[in-house]
């Protein structure tokens, strides 16, 4: 019986939370976009959502698509 590498990609979020000091909520939330170096994000969660696909691999590392199963 022959192996096969098959990929499993699910759809979801990762959350990710940083204290910010700011004058007001708003002003936190552009401090945070900015991608400003000192603000430091710690991983909170990974919600993952019904949609997901399940599709062997070539040689390559590339997707068969003919082998594709579920939903995106």
């Amino acid at each position: 019986m022959a192996k096969f590498q098959v990929i499993s990609r699910v759809d979801a979020f990762v959350d990710y939370v940083a204290e910010i000091e700011a004058d007001d909520p708003h002003s936190a939330a552009s401090i945070a976009y900015s991608g400003d170096a000192d603000v430091i994000w710690r991983r909170q969660r990974v919600t993952e959502f019904d949609a997901r696909r399940i599709a062997t691999l070539d040689e390559h590392g590339e997707e068969i698509e003919s082998t594709a199963l579920g939903k995106f």
